[in-house]
């Protein structure tokens, strides 16, 4: 039927009621449990049905049915305690709020996907969960934040297994009616907000929306607007769908559109976070703004965005970094180049790293790593394998000494627990444990909590988690039109009393799920055992062009269909932040098995952890830092190897022999029938190693103090007394710039017999340094020395500043220093010369001379 137009009659609150409408707008509610709890006691049925989105259960509850409530005291408390509680988090700033801030402080967080609740799907996987868990921990603390992401029209794509076990992808279409979506209005006129980019295809315009999440304004862009083509339409239509020139353009959107958004809506925010590479064009827009509003020149515009930008790489995968070939993405350049006073040529440069040639294509992530001075991995591993990636961005420097930090990723509790763990806490832990998980006096009152109420608990999680599971098993075979037989079976799948394996994550082949299955064997007898047997529940998304991921989800499978372990084996499909939450609230062990170093972080483990599931992991990722004897087991001891065929038989078998020896017998050894007192004790140092050192309040705070506060006290000093600051650094950078060519430091001298000296004795060391037209207040001299490890390479190295003690002619000047033998061993040592300057000046690539 043609021309066939739609409406929707939803109930009509009563006034006493209408806070109802205003919660489901904030996905405050969502991390909120007493919020939660609020609409689930409305209809517990209709609550379910609606996938706890508030906004399509609000539409569904019978008119009579809200309007009883009103009349029902017990409900009326209870929402009036919500309200109280919703506006102290939401319309004021915490007490624990730091001071640093000026009132038009605004820092702004750009990322691809947000994964906020499961009612909101714009998000694949742990990339958009973390964002989501940096907003809502931003909300807590009360950052001047605001969030820049797109507005997806399927989103990413829902999974399905045919009978063969083969992976199939649909992209239903988002309805917006049913998501907590505000139009951005114009001030002028009262309508819907559009920015508009130039692009070679024609204009792209994009509406602007919102999205409150507690106090944080998350803004979407939407490309999906009657007055673009249908090419340019279908921009926002799919989260990572499409092909290279759609996540160009996507990303195009999100930079260049997303920091035109916050310009139209009146907000210059001083630091701008990219949460990954995709964001990396909001430095294109910034530079033109400076160079357009502020009227600054393009040079001293570059000094001042890098000290204002923070840049997150979240993948110790080549593949997860974008890149665009050169005659791609030029075309987009060149409409640029106006706005920007640079050339194709040099925009591309920024994008790549020395010494490329003209065919090499535009890297986001090395784009982004030049326009920040924070920049940091996700995990003290992943900082590592960050710094060596990317170590050739900076010729001649130490790995150790690459500008490429940590901050290691952690998980916004209060959304993750179970409902019995928030109960136990609230009565143990005291009422800070949701604002301050890290406190030292919440992790110490973790030991009070009784062994037998934190197992009863768990023992209740995890009949929930059996429940669900074959609740979605009858539903999936229902959907395959499976025989009557089958889904009877899968409604008596698995068992709330074996102990349960979980493994949920995005399956590429680097994270090895099927590890597990490589002795058929040996894993049939731990899952048939009749006295200690396991069970498994498997939940992950293959990249649709994956089929290597697709391939391990098959082979999983049919594992459980020829072994005839079907009622030990699972694995849900359509793997989302639902599934995610109840899996680990009712695992007992969460396995990880990644190929390190390639697991950069990793939150899922930190989320059982939280809940008292214990972690049965490679040293890989976040478990490098939260391992420790007696609170989980690593397999293996962190060795990496060059052989991937050798490296997964080692450790698969270290992965049963742990099974078969450590775990499973700790689980099932019960004193007097009782709890599993060993087992439990092992639980509360989980809970305390992700309360203390992966709380997302913590990681946020981290960003906060080494990061944000820092980048936006530079933003002041720059643009103060008319931009004195700025012009003095641009004027310092030029003189640098042309005459570093002409600086050199010859071989250190000691003054000493190096092969007689003993602990605590010093040494003088003095080095010829010619600095041409530049003078020692231009340069910072250093001795650079450490113990000497493989290769006779310093290994953990020392600087150490050198003075000057004697100009000499021709522009040389000869500086000392002393060094203190502090400790035995073979040390070496050389000099080398830095600009004299502020964190990005000292590491600008090519201006570092060493000793010859």
């Amino acid at each position: 039927m043609n021309g066939l137009q739609t409406f929707e009659v939803a109930p009509a609150l009563p006034s006493q009621l209408l806070f109802l409408e205003t919660l489901a707008k904030n996905l405050w509610w969502s991390w909120n449990s007493d919020a939660i709890e609020l609409f689930r006691r409305i209809h517990r049925e209709t609550w379910k049905e609606s996938r706890h989105n508030p906004m399509v259960f609000l539409t569904r509850v019978p008119q009579s049915h809200l309007e009883s409530f009103v009349k029902d005291h017990s409900f009326m408390a209870h929402l009036e305690r919500v309200q109280k509680v919703f506006e102290a988090d939401t319309q004021h700033p915490p007490d624990q709020r730091s001071t640093a801030y000026l009132p038009n402080d605004l820092i702004a967080y750009f990322s691809a996907e947000f994964g906020l609740h499961e009612s909101v799907p714009l998000f694949a996987g742990g990339l958009g969960v973390l964002a989501g868990d940096h907003l809502k921990a931003a909300s807590n603390i009360g950052l001047p934040m605001v969030a820049v992401g797109l507005l997806y029209r399927q989103g990413y794509f829902r999974q399905y297994l045919n009978n063969d076990g083969w992976q199939q992808e649909t992209y239903p279409e988002n309805e917006f009616q049913h998501l907590p979506l505000e139009k951005i209005l114009t001030p002028k006129d009262n309508t819907h907000l559009r920015i508009k980019i130039a692009l070679p295809e024609g204009v792209l315009t994009a509406f602007v929306w919102k999205i409150q999440v507690g106090r944080i304004p998350l803004f979407l862009l939407d490309a999906n607007v009657p007055d673009n083509p249908p090419e340019l339409r279908t921009i926002t239509s799919q989260l990572y769908g499409g092909d290279q020139k759609t996540r160009l353009l996507q990303e195009i959107l999100l930079g260049i559109g997303g920091v035109k958004a916050l310009n139209a809506m009146g907000m210059d925010p001083a630091v701008c976070h990219m949460n990954e590479g995709h964001s990396a064009f909001i430095s294109f827009e910034r530079l033109a703004r400076l160079i357009n509003v502020y009227k600054l020149d393009k040079n001293t515009a570059l000094q001042i965005i890098p000290r204002t930008s923070v840049f997150t790489t979240h993948t110790a995968v080549p593949a997860g970094h974008d890149e665009f070939p050169v005659e791609m993405i030029t075309p987009y350049f060149d409409l640029l180049k106006d706005s920007i006073h640079s050339t194709a040529e040099e925009m591309l440069s920024w994008g790549r790293g020395p010494d490329a040639k003209a065919d090499w294509g535009f890297s986001m992530t090395v784009f982004a790593l030049h326009m920040a001075q924070y920049c940091n991995g996700v995990s003290k591993l992943h900082g590592l394998v960050a710094r060596r990636m990317c170590s050739h961005l900076w010729p001649n420097k130490p790995e150790d000494e690459i500008p490429i930090t940590h901050i290691t990723n952690g998980v916004h509790t209060p959304s993750w627990l179970s409902p019995e763990n928030v109960m136990l806490f609230d009565r143990y832990l005291g009422p800070n444990w949701r604002t301050e998980p890290g406190d030292l006096s919440v992790a110490a009152r973790i030991e009070q909590i009784p062994d037998e109420e934190l197992w009863r608990a768990h023992e209740l999680s995890r009949s929930r988690l059996v429940r669900e599971c074959r609740e979605l098993m009858s539903r999936q075979l229902t959907h395959r039109n499976a025989s009557k037989t089958e889904i009877e079976r899968a409604k008596a799948v698995l068992s709330p009393e074996i102990l349960t394996l979980g493994f949920a994550r995005r399956f590429a082949t680097y994270k090895r799920a099927g590890l597990l299955f490589r002795d058929a064997k040996r894993l049939v007898a731990l899952l048939a055992s009749h006295d200690r047997p396991i069970q498994l529940i498997f939940s992950g998304k293959a990249h649709p062009k994956d089929n290597g991921g697709k391939d391990l989800i098959k082979q999983l499978v049919h594992f459980a269909r020829n072994h005839d372990v079907r009622n030990r084996v699972v694995f849900l499909e359509d793997y989302d932040i639902d599934i995610a939450r109840f899996l680990v609230q009712g695992v007992d062990v969460w396995l990880n098995t990644p190929r390190r170093p390639l697991e950069a972080s990793g939150t899922s483990g930190m989320k059982a952890a939280v809940n008292g599931a214990l972690n049965v992991s490679i040293l890989d990722g976040w478990w490098c830092e939260g391992y420790a004897p007696g609170n989980g087991w690593s397999i293996g001891n962190g060795e990496e190897y060059q052989d991937s065929e050798y490296q997964d038989n080692v450790e698969s078998q270290a992965l049963y022999n742990l099974l078969e020896n450590d775990v499973i017998p700790l689980y099932y050894t019960r004193p007097n029938d009782r709890i599993p007192i060993e087992w439990v004790r092992m639980m509360k140092r989980s809970i305390k190693t992700a309360f203390s050192q992966f709380s997302s309040h913590r990681m946020v705070r981290e960003y906060e103090q080494r990061f944000y506060i820092p980048a936006l006290t530079r933003s002041r000093e720059l643009m103060a007394d008319s931009g004195k600051e700025w012009k003095h650094i641009q004027k310092q950078h030029d003189r640098l710039a042309k005459y570093w060519s002409r600086v050199n430091i010859l071989h250190p001298k000691a003054e000493t017999d190096l092969f007689s000296l003993r602990v605590g004795q010093t040494f003088k060391v003095t080095a010829l340094a010619h600095l041409g037209e530049l003078t020692p207040d231009d340069v910072c001299v250093e001795l650079y020395y450490g113990l000497l490890g493989s290769a006779s390479k310093i290994g953990v190295s020392c600087r150490h500043p050198m003075t000057l003690r004697e100009e000499k002619s021709g522009g040389n000047y000869l500086f000392e220093c002393d060094i203190h033998c502090q400790t035995t061993g073979r040390y070496g040592f050389t000099a080398r010369i830095i600009p004299h300057g502020d964190d990005w000046l000292q590491n600008s690539p090519g201006l570092i001379a060493w000793a010859k």
